[in-house]
């Protein structure tokens, strides 16, 4: 079942969390680049739990990452480890804290190289989900095919975030999602 399909035939009153990012965040491109990797913090985090899970914590998840700052999160010490680890709100998993403070310094340095995380990953567009993995493994940590996937998928890089007859797949496409421009 995909995710549109998942939305449409949840009761109106039902994980509206879900309803929201369907509709507003899904497939759609992200120009912050502090936004974009808040979305790779998520991806992240999401792995092995559920996305409701994530989606109910997301608030949680931006206070505890400075707001999804890179260049605060690269600089977090062992103190800022053990807050993350302690907080309840967020996913405590120490391998994932740990990513999230390693690849905060290797996004930096991409920034250093590329102008923005945001070009350096359009340096690589398109590539196949694929090559795709094996970048995102060569640079970053706990970026394994599905998290890749859907952080590609999520953030407008690779199609398949709406299906064409979803409303929202028309409003992605006008959005600029960088899957669609590469496509014609």
């Amino acid at each position: 079942m995909s995710y549109c399909t998942y939305v449409n035939t949840l009761p109106q009153n039902e994980q509206p969390e879900h309803r929201h990012y369907h509709n507003h965040q899904y497939g759609f491109p992200i120009d912050s680049d502090d936004e974009l990797f808040g979305r790779l913090i998520l991806e992240i985090n999401q792995a092995g739990l559920s996305w409701t899970t994530i989606l109910k914590k997301e608030a949680n998840f931006r206070q505890a990452y400075s707001g999804y700052s890179i260049t605060a999160i690269a600089a977090y010490g062992e103190a800022d480890r053990q807050r993350l680890l302690n907080d309840a709100g967020i996913i405590r998993n120490r391998l994932k804290v740990d990513a999230a403070i390693y690849n905060a310094g290797m996004v930096l340095q991409l920034q250093q190289s590329h102008g923005s995380f945001k070009q350096w990953i359009e340096a690589h567009h398109p590539l196949r989900k694929e090559e795709w993995v094996k970048l995102f493994k060569k640079h970053f940590r706990f970026t394994g095919g599905e998290i890749v996937n859907e952080f590609l998928m999520s953030t407008g890089y690779l199609p398949g975030a709406h299906d064409e007859d979803c409303p929202v797949f028309k409003k992605a496409v006008k959005a600029g999602a960088a899957w669609c421009t590469a496509r014609h």
